[in-house]
């Protein structure tokens, strides 16, 4: 009785030939990113030339960034002060430079900087930093440079790991700490006179409630 022998599995590899129909990395313009970004549902950033993908938020991310959304919509709103949307939404940072912030903010008074696909700048964005230490340095350093030189008046920088909320003003073209709150504190912001939050609100947004 002959035996036959059977080839073994294929082996799998990615769809290089779709791969190659993208730029390599850092020769990205604002064109190939802009026509990446279009039909995505998903964080994709551009920086350097360098395509970004960011990871899945976690629902913690998510539940602690929708409550930032929400309290600041229900202050900006009633007083008409400007407009504010989540991520994913695209922030023209200067050539080549995109980010997509947690929460970001444009006064009324800049509106024409607005358009729907994306926004040149921002007076004021948020983010909520996540635990891997590369997406850390990213939200703690790189973007507090990328903000800072693209004028963006004020950074909150939302870090669920330290349990800390510092808010960035910019003054000279760098960031100097407005504020910054621990558990049982409060922080506030200068672009937005009368904008209070507790932290300890911010943090017990991160979980379901029962």
């Amino acid at each position: 009785m002959s035996v036959v022998q059977s080839s073994p599995p294929a082996r799998s590899e990615p769809a290089w030939e779709i791969a190659r129909l993208f730029p390599h990395q850092g020769r990205w313009t604002e064109v190939d990113y802009l026509s990446l970004t279009e039909n995505l549902n998903s964080l994709v950033e551009l920086s350097d030339g360098r395509i970004e993908v960011l990871p899945m938020p976690t629902a913690a991310h998510q539940n602690i960034a929708f409550f930032l959304l929400t309290v600041l919509r229900a202050f900006i709103t009633p007083r008409r002060l400007g407009f504010a949307l989540p991520a994913p939404f695209r922030v023209r940072l200067g050539q080549d430079r995109f980010r997509e912030p947690d929460v970001c903010f444009m006064l009324r008074e800049n509106s024409a900087r607005m358009s729907n696909e994306f926004w040149k700048g921002a007076d004021l964005v948020m983010e909520v930093v996540s635990p891997d230490p590369k997406d850390r340095d990213r939200d703690l350093q790189t973007k507090r440079d990328e903000y800072a030189k693209a004028g963006v008046a004020e950074y909150w920088v939302v870090d669920p790991q330290m349990q800390r909320v510092t808010v960035l003003r910019l003054m000279g073209g760098k960031y100097k700490v407005q504020a910054e709150g621990k558990p049982g504190g409060r922080v506030g912001s200068a672009l937005l006179k009368g904008f209070k939050l507790s932290v300890d609100e911010i943090f017990a947004a991160a979980e379901f409630p029962d």
